[in-house]
């Protein structure tokens, strides 16, 4: 199985792995930013991933979408000069031995399928697919075709996250209690302002609903930093019927804008996690998480983590007929930067191609996506029917 072409060193020069790379649907929001301007050319431009003063991963992708205009004006701005509005062509190119998708998610099973199908190894945004049993078949048949795979689970990266598990690491919390996470912001209608978010989010049809969205994030945070996720309830809203998309025509609202979860882990830790689109924020962060544990608790956002310890704890009394005498945020100690933190999505990126390139250990493959597909899918279940549903463990092939 191909993982790069690779430069053999001449004398005083390293070895560099040309990874050819797929990248298609990088016209989104998602893909421009994230994937493309800070990640792969991030890597470009930094000299690509050196995994010895000899040896180093180039990535070389191609980009590919719908609007040939759009891929035009990205791969003038990117400085990528390949790009294609033809996916079966770039993947039938032996160069490129990764396929990328940050499609919508009702095309990612058909497009990540064929790539597999064609033995390239892929990686891919969340959710997988769009029901459980799709994801699962895309980790069997990656699996069966023996190729590399890898799905986005970038929050795990974020520096208020890493922040969040030194403290676990190293004791902070004494036995941790609960999670409380608050995500969310206020997305314009685009009626009378613009909307801040594409359309198709809002159309279930399309694989939009927030539940199908971040019921995928909240799964790989709570798995591998509090506790694997036993059961869960969850309560979801259409709180904006009526919507206008990119050209300012009116729809009809078909997906959830608004979920409000409860997940029991293992170990007894209980979690509730409001996720919105329909919220203004008064709150440190966009993503808020905060934790409680006899003996200390913290709240972290995207970057910066607070942490307030048993010894520093108020004992506050119940009197609602004077000014409240205690400065509550004054009782917390900004955690400070001990180490250096780069892009989530790009770290990412370069522990996959790590994996590809070298055989690195990667945790964080397709069978992981379908956790998060499978949660998602309970967490819509248990909407609809009203009840707390307890989440198995996958059977997989």
């Amino acid at each position: 199985m191909p993982t790069s072409t690779s430069k053999p060193a001449s004398d005083g020069a390293a070895t560099v792995h040309s990874v050819g790379i797929v990248m298609n649907g990088v016209t989104g929001r998602m893909g421009t930013n994230q994937h493309l301007m800070r990640s792969i050319k991030a890597i470009i431009d930094q000299g690509g991933i050196k995994l010895s003063e000899r040896e180093i991963i180039m990535p070389d992708p191609v980009l590919v979408g719908r609007n040939p205009v759009k891929l035009a004006k990205l791969a003038e701005r990117s400085g990528v000069d390949k790009w294609t509005t033809d996916v079966e062509a770039a993947i039938a190119d032996d160069h490129n031995v990764i396929y990328f998708d940050a499609q919508t998610t009702d095309r990612r099973y058909e497009w990540v399928g064929k790539a597999i199908d064609a033995g390239k190894h892929v990686y891919c945004e969340k959710p997988t697919a769009l029901s459980t049993e799709n994801a699962v078949a895309l980790y069997e048949k990656a699996e069966a075709a023996g190729v590399k795979h890898g799905v986005v689970q970038d929050k795990l990266w974020l520096p208020g996250l890493l922040k969040l598990q030194a403290l676990r690491d190293t004791g902070f919390f004494g036995e941790i209690l609960s999670v409380r996470g608050e995500f969310g912001y206020w997305v314009f209608e685009g009626d009378v302002v613009p909307p801040n978010r594409p359309s198709w989010n809002y159309r279930k049809e399309d694989g939009g609903g927030i539940i199908l969205d971040m019921l995928c994030h909240w799964r790989y945070v709570l798995d591998h930093v509090f506790g694997q996720v036993q059961s869960v309830s969850c309560l979801g809203a259409i709180h904006v019927p009526k919507r206008w998309d990119e050209d300012g025509t009116p729809y009809e609202v078909t997906a959830d804008d608004s979920a409000y979860a409860t997940f029991e882990l293992e170990g007894g830790v209980i979690a509730h996690f409001n996720s919105s689109w329909c919220v203004r924020v008064r709150r440190d962060d966009l993503l808020t998480l905060q934790v409680d544990g006899t003996k200390g608790s913290a709240v972290a956002g995207l970057r910066e983590c607070w942490t307030q310890a048993y010894g520093n704890t108020p004992k506050p009394v119940w009197n609602p007929d004077i000014p409240q005498p205690i400065d509550f945020l004054d009782g917390w100690l900004k955690v400070p930067e001990q180490r250096a933190y780069d892009n989530a999505f790009k770290t990412q990126w370069e522990l996959f191609l790590r994996h590809v390139v070298a055989d690195e250990p990667y945790h964080h493959g397709l069978l992981e996506g379908a956790k998060g597909v499978q949660l998602a899918e309970l967490g819509l279940q248990s909407w609809d029917e009203r009840r707390w549903l307890d989440v198995p463990d996958l059977e997989v092939g």
